[in-house]
């Protein structure tokens, strides 16, 4: 049984205005709308090869098509969406294989990461990549999935600032949008087990990260995907029937 995922705000992102805006406030509310856009396809509010009416996401956001259009071009260079010549748009499916491959190269990018960044991460930014984790934790126990979900990409994401590796943050970038959804998703797994499980491994990533055991927290973070990838194709595999490869084991915990 599909799990419910909560409902985000839809209330309309800017009043009318009869004065044009300037051009700073055009950029602050395209990044809203993408903003917003993203997080309702990544919490599940729309299938997995689901078409996106044009119409329900304007009423939804409270705006022309026009700048929605434009939000969706940005999603579909992250991976998360597929334009369709004069039909629109609809959120990207991802087979078993799929998602096998991106954990694992996702896995490899956040491993190489976590090394990086043991040689090179200040004290400060450990403190910071803490109080995230502290925060993570509080919306774990309110059950809180957004908000954890949030905290949670703010860590992963902070590690591989750290690693302060130009072309390695490109090349994250670029398959970050694409698995998000994903990895949101498998949260859910086995009634939610899973998440029980990444709160265990994050604690591992932070005990390591502290020690500055760049070998200790490669491994942790690449099984941590691991486990996070299997968890999706379970997942999925629960609302409709997947494939899975061989060579895909189980989610095993981080030792």
């Amino acid at each position: 049984m599909t799990p419910t995922i909560p409902a985000i705000e839809t209330a309309p992102l800017a009043e009318p205005s009869d004065r044009p805006a300037p051009a700073r406030d055009e950029t602050s509310l395209h990044d809203e709308i993408l903003a917003r856009l993203r997080d309702y396809i990544v919490e599940g509010h729309v299938a997995d090869g689901g078409r996106l009416s044009e119409r329900q996401l304007c009423e939804m956001l409270g705006v022309s098509r026009t700048p929605l259009r434009e939000a969706l071009k940005v999603l579909a260079a992250e991976g998360l969406v597929e334009l369709l010549p004069n039909r629109g748009a609809r959120v990207r499916p991802l087979s078993a294989a799929d998602i096998h491959e991106l954990f694992d190269l996702m896995g490899g990018l956040e491993g190489l990461a976590g090394r990086l960044a043991c040689e090179k991460i200040s004290d400060e930014e450990i403190e910071k990549i803490e109080q995230l984790h502290h925060d993570m934790y509080g919306f774990y126990m309110r059950q809180d999935m957004q908000g954890y979900f949030r905290m949670n990409q703010l860590i992963h994401r902070a590690i591989v600032d750290a690693a302060a590796n130009a072309t390695l943050h490109a090349t994250y970038d670029g398959l970050a949008g694409r698995i998000r959804r994903v990895r949101f998703s498998a949260n859910f797994a086995r009634k939610r087990e899973r998440w029980s499980e990444a709160m265990r491994e994050h604690e591992l990533i932070l005990d390591a990260l502290r020690r500055r055991a760049g070998s200790e927290l490669s491994d942790i973070l690449f099984q941590h995907l691991r486990n996070k990838g299997a968890a999706a194709i379970a997942y999925f595999a629960e609302g409709q029937p997947a494939t899975i490869p061989t060579g895909i084991s189980k989610p095993t915990k981080v030792e």
